[in-house]
């Protein structure tokens, strides 16, 4: 858990994704359609990455992945993301994080 919460923390947004994992890849396009450069943390092609996608689990993420963390803080899955996005939460939050300057 601790090791999530310091990647977590590494940039204003950091995502947690499998590379083979579609609903990943559209949130990673979505975030870099904005102009944002998140921090991404490919699970399945890290040594340990099995034992952070069960911390993400325990914290509630379900599926594991895509877990975005904006300002260190988890926003949630591409639901939660998706949500944001369309009523207009997600830019003004990205903004306050200083990942977006437009």
């Amino acid at each position: 858990m601790d090791r999530v919460t310091k990647l977590a923390s590494e940039r204003p947004v950091v995502i947690f994704s499998k590379s083979s994992c579609c609903m990943c890849h559209t949130i990673k396009t979505l975030f870099s359609d904005f102009g944002v450069n998140p921090m991404v943390h490919e699970l399945d092609e890290m040594a340990r990455g099995k034992e952070i996608e069960q911390a993400l689990m325990s914290l509630g993420c379900s599926p594991s992945v895509p877990a975005v963390f904006i300002s260190g803080e988890l926003v949630g899955g591409a639901n939660e993301v998706m949500s944001l996005h369309l009523n207009r939460s997600l830019i003004p939050m990205l903004k306050r994080a200083g990942a977006l300057w437009v």
